[in-house]
């Protein structure tokens, strides 16, 4: 499974209107009110904050990416936002975060669910790919960016 077949442009937000962390990881959540894919949003809400008290995803240079599993959903979603003014996100490296990667996933789907989040993790651990999102204007602009960057990736299914 590849991030942009779950990534799509309309599930991508070029600037957070939310200043802290419980409030951009909502504006995330809230992308998916009118996506089938969801059963129930608010079981979706939970996992993901539920998961952020256990321990903080946000995992240092400048990048978060909160994820949760939950019934709530028929398949794994994403979304993505960003926001040029970084906030605190209690990362893991002490520093604000200005890239924001949701993933959320159906309960047993475990296998996927871990598989994306390496390959995002390890998307964003170049700085290159990080200043190119973070100068992006638009949600599509922000979407072919990861396409260009996930063709790197052909060879991981």
């Amino acid at each position: 499974m590849k991030i942009c077949e779950i990534l799509k442009p309309e599930m991508i937000l070029p600037e957070f209107k939310g200043r802290d962390k419980d409030a951009i990881i909502n504006e995330l959540i809230d992308l998916f009110k009118e996506d089938n894919r969801i059963k129930d949003i608010e079981k979706v809400r939970t996992a993901v904050l539920e998961r952020e008290k256990i321990m903080s995803t946000g995992v240092g240079n400048g990048f978060a990416i909160p994820h949760g599993k939950t019934p709530g959903v028929k398949d794994i979603v994403a979304a993505f936002g960003k926001t040029s003014d970084p906030i605190d996100f209690q990362a893991l490296d002490g520093n604000p975060v200005n890239l924001v990667f949701l993933l959320v996933g159906k309960d047993n789907l475990v296998g996927p669910h871990i598989k994306l989040l390496s390959r995002i993790s390890r998307m964003m651990n170049k700085e290159e790919f990080r200043s190119k999102l973070a100068a992006a204007e638009s949600s599509k602009e922000i979407f072919s960016i990861f396409e260009e960057e996930e063709k790197k990736y052909l060879d991981l299914q």
